[in-house]
């Protein structure tokens, strides 16, 4: 149990037992006055009604108290979800949209080195076309001269 049921559960049985022990003081009658009237009656009775009255009506007061708490932090949990939802689908965009970037740039490094690719072939073949023809003329100058001599 919590410590303030507790709290009232022992103040309600000691003012239970204050009134077990005084009750033929509660029962009896006293002249009660009142602003305008005056009336004969027990006045343990009545302090009595006036104390379960005033229980009650904290009993009530702190009901609703502890409803509207309640309400009130259902709303937060709800909100709470929300925004957590909001900031779910929010990250799920920026990773969607860092995936196209990511895809993007992928995309264009491929056709980047495809076309230095291609680009060092062509190089390549220049070269080799260049080395076959200064073999080529210089095996003509090398059976040249070895005709000639």
């Amino acid at each position: 149990m919590r410590l303030r049921t507790v709290v009232v559960i022992v103040a309600f049985l000691l003012v239970a037992a204050f009134v077990a022990i005084n009750w033929s003081a509660f029962v009896m009658p006293t002249t009660l006055s009142f602003a305008f009237t005056s009336v004969e009656a027990p006045l343990g009775i009545v302090m009595l009604c006036i104390l379960v009255l005033f229980a009650l009506a904290v009993a009530v007061y702190m009901a609703l108290w502890q409803s509207r708490t309640l309400l009130d932090l259902r709303r937060h949990t709800k909100e709470l979800h929300e925004q957590r939802a909001l900031a779910d689908q929010a990250e799920a965009s920026r990773f969607t949209e860092l995936r196209g970037v990511v895809h993007a740039e992928i995309e264009r490094l491929v056709t980047q080195l495809v076309m230095n690719q291609a680009a060092i072939e062509k190089e390549v073949r220049e070269q080799s076309n260049a080395i076959s023809a200064a073999v080529a003329e210089l095996d003509d100058r090398l059976r040249r001269s070895g005709a000639a001599s």
